[in-house]
């Protein structure tokens, strides 16, 4: 290989580090903190659904992998990975006065 070829390879490995560093990468580190949070929930916690219901996990049940969630409504089963986030995680808001 001579100098010229190599020179012509520089751009085009360039552009998969980029895609590696500014898209792959961040989506595989979202996707560990998804499992770990699905594998760290437990009864009382207060989630939200990936479709937007609030509730309260009221059961789990591990052998199906599904959830019962307490919402006003009343209890709802949901498979485990349709729940999106933790409440209280998301409106951590401190009071300053």
């Amino acid at each position: 290989m001579d100098s010229g070829t190599i020179a012509s390879f520089l751009p085009f490995a360039a552009m998969i580090l980029v895609l590696y560093f500014f898209m792959i990468r961040p989506q595989m580190n979202k996707q560990k903190k998804e499992k770990a949070f699905l594998a760290e929930i437990k009864k009382g916690t207060k989630v939200v659904t990936s479709s937007g219901i609030h509730g309260k996990i009221s059961e789990i049940n591990a052998s199906d992998n599904t959830v019962t969630i307490e919402t006003g409504a009343g209890k709802i089963r949901f498979e485990r990975s349709a729940i999106s986030l933790e409440l209280s995680k998301k409106y951590m808001v401190t009071d300053k006065k």
